[in-house]
């Protein structure tokens, strides 16, 4: 599927910051298209927290990157947490 949409980012975040939330923005497209690994999820989660640890924060990006998208990062992180399974795939 053909996006047509920008990830939502601070550009006053570092570089490094930045490749962090986009690499949960690719990982929760991921989980909708095709599905992806709860486990390589959840370190990608845990990477996003380290640049956005408030969970104000994390709702505020998560409902920006949901009405540009229509996923939901809420979604896919409580089924990977809740999950037994190896896959997620919404």
């Amino acid at each position: 599927m053909e996006k047509s949409y920008s990830y939502p980012i601070d550009l006053e975040w570092s570089r490094e910051d930045m490749v962090r939330v986009i690499d949960l923005w690719r990982a929760v497209e991921l989980a909708y298209e095709t599905g992806i690994d709860r486990e390589l999820f959840l370190k990608k989660y845990q990477a996003f927290k380290q640049v956005i640890p408030a969970i104000g924060e994390e709702k505020k990006w998560g409902r920006e990157f949901q009405q540009l998208s229509s996923y939901s990062l809420y979604k896919v992180v409580q089924e990977a947490k809740t999950s037994t399974k190896k896959n997620i795939h919404m």
